[in-house]
């Protein structure tokens, strides 16, 4: 099944959808888009957007992971934003039911315009379509605007870990969520 998402016509188009493997300038906005993202504060691990090579090198892994699939977001074509589903070992047969949405993050650039919403419902499309019934996440306290997201989508915050993350010599905590997906979108 095509995940793309459309969520407007005309300039300034967003849609999100599944990316198996590079074409035209892909690599070249995914690295870019992330490395803004980081930049600003709104990093998926990350503190400091690592060189040019290895950033290159992680998204190429991060396609060929089986246990992995990448969904980007797009501005009029141009990679704004992604998030990845990952699946469970498959040695864990007991939560062989459960998806993680892990590494989400939205330029700067491309944020306010419904992005990164389309994101999580692309994801959540692709794991009801692969038959997971629930979906994780783990996101910092910082990232606020993600909360909102998540919450706003169903989401439910189970836990918050203290000692999450340090940003700036600061511990900062995080929070852990979890959303039961059903039949419905």
């Amino acid at each position: 099944m095509d995940q793309r998402v459309p969520l407007s016509s005309g300039p300034g188009v967003i849609t999100a959808e599944r990316l198996e493997q590079f074409s035209g300038t892909d690599l070249h906005d995914l690295c870019d888009a992330a490395a803004a993202a980081i930049d600003d504060g709104g990093g998926f691990g990350w503190l400091v957007a690592p060189r040019r090579d290895v950033f290159e090198r992680y998204w190429s892994g991060v396609v060929l992971v089986p246990e992995r699939t990448l969904f980007v977001g797009r501005v009029d074509g141009t990679i704004g934003g992604a998030a990845q589903l990952q699946r469970p070992p498959r040695n864990n047969e007991a939560q062989a039911h459960v998806a993680t949405l892990t590494g989400m993050f939205v330029a700067p650039w491309a944020r306010g315009r419904g992005m990164a919403r389309a994101i999580v419902l692309a994801i959540e499309a692709a794991a009801r379509e692969a038959g997971f019934k629930v979906i994780n996440l783990d996101v910092r306290e910082t990232q606020v605007n993600a909360i909102k997201l998540y919450e706003t989508l169903g989401y439910h915050r189970w836990a918050t870990h203290p000692h999450y993350a340090i940003v700036d010599g600061r511990m900062i905590a995080g929070h852990y969520f979890t959303k039961l997906l059903s039949d419905a979108p």
